[in-house]
């Protein structure tokens, strides 16, 4: 039997976040292949003991730690840590989150455990693992999630360059790196030696026949600088478009930007997002910014909802055309998809056919699982 260790710093139960969605898949994978797993997350306010007692009363982990995000602080502390890091470039100190002590409590976890393989999530937790005595025969995953690069760029002292450089110097440090997107495959396949695997974030065909919605439009979107910003943009220069007759569902924290409307339900958090999505007729995904497949486009498709997007919601999907998805830049145009989803019934049923098609030959949990099967097995 396989015996992993699965490193991921933020609670993989939060699944309406997107990067949160695709560990919790990857979980329920391991538990399906009746995998063992070990688990190591980082504590915070959204990541506790007792979440960590949830994944393992599930059975998705057979051990669990949090590493504490902030250790304690002393003299050590002050030259081990502190002092380096402000000497450090803006772009080598973003590729690093480990904190004072962290690294020793994670090998305290992992000594003489014998894994077949140690899968870190994102670039900046590879340090836990390079030049660590105590990985023995593992191999190491890094799960990239994310071209780190793009998502620094407009971080105030950020050198591209020399930021580009680290992170392919880091995943150079792994026996096989993860990339969630064919677009980031490709970027990586360029600069690493090591194999590359595309890991879609799969989900299950949910799509049906829709004939009365409770919701015309149905928006899902975390508080994150991107999101937030796109939100406004969205209500700022396109709302003002539609009909006030059209119902709008928003879910997430995305909607402390969003003011109260007669035609607007806000919803902060929801136990089941597919209770939404089966009430809900076309899926909008605004998003002016940001990089790496977006999860909810993906959750949309797999219900057969069309999508109507700015050109940076087609990130990482391996088509950009006849996959459900409309993209427009313009609001009028934005607006205009909108309006023509919503009252044309025979352009909707092709949008949502495409959606289907698309996501059936793509995303499909099975075709997910079928990858991973060749590395594990």
């Amino acid at each position: 039997m396989k015996k992993i260790l699965y490193f991921y710093p933020e609670n993989p139960l939060l699944v309406h976040q997107g990067n949160n969605a695709r560990a919790n898949k990857l979980l329920h994978y391991f538990r399906g292949r009746e995998i063992d797993v070990d688990f190591i997350g980082i504590e915070s306010k959204s990541f506790t003991t007792t979440d960590l007692k949830s994944l393992l009363k599930f059975d998705f982990v057979k051990k669990g730690k949090l590493l504490k995000k902030k250790q304690s602080k002393g003299i050590r502390y002050l030259f081990t840590e502190s002092i380096p890091n402000k000497i450090r470039l803006k772009s080598k100190k973003l590729f690093s989150r480990l904190r004072y002590g962290s690294k020793s409590h994670f090998n305290n976890f992992i000594k003489g455990k014998n894994y077949d393989y140690i899968i870190i999530s994102y670039a900046y937790w590879m340090p836990l693992v390079i030049d660590n005595p105590h990985l023995g025969k593992a191999k190491i995953i890094i799960d990239t999630h994310d071209f780190l690069t793009a998502q620094f760029q407009n971080e105030k002292g950020f050198e591209i360059g020399k930021g580009f450089e680290t992170e392919i110097n880091i995943l150079n440090k792994a026996d096989i790196v993860w990339a969630i997107s064919d677009e980031e495959n490709y970027l990586f396949s360029q600069f690493i030696s090591k194999p590359i695997y595309t890991i879609r974030h799969g989900l299950e065909d949910k799509s049906f026949s829709r004939k009365d919605c409770q919701y015309d439009l149905i928006y899902v979107a975390s508080n994150n600088n991107h999101n937030l910003k796109s939100a406004e943009w969205f209500f700022e220069k396109v709302y003002p478009l539609l009909s006030k007759d059209f119902k709008i569902c928003v879910v997430g924290r995305v909607n402390q930007v969003v003011e109260k409307q007669s035609n607007i339900t806000q919803i902060n958090y929801v136990e089941d997002l597919d209770d939404i999505y089966h009430i809900s007729k076309v899926c909008i995904c605004p998003m002016l910014s940001g990089t790496g497949v977006k999860i909810k486009v993906i959750e949309a498709l797999s219900h057969g909802l069309p999508v109507v997007c700015n050109s940076r919601g087609l990130d990482g999907l391996p088509s950009k055309f006849d996959n459900g998805c409309i993209a427009e830049d313009n609001e009028q145009l934005f607006a205009k998809q909108i309006n023509k989803l919503l009252t044309d019934a025979d352009f909707y049923s092709k949008k949502s056919t495409e959606a289907k098609l698309f996501f059936n030959k793509t995303f499909d949990t099975n075709l997910v699982s079928q990858k991973l099967d060749e590395l594990f097995f």
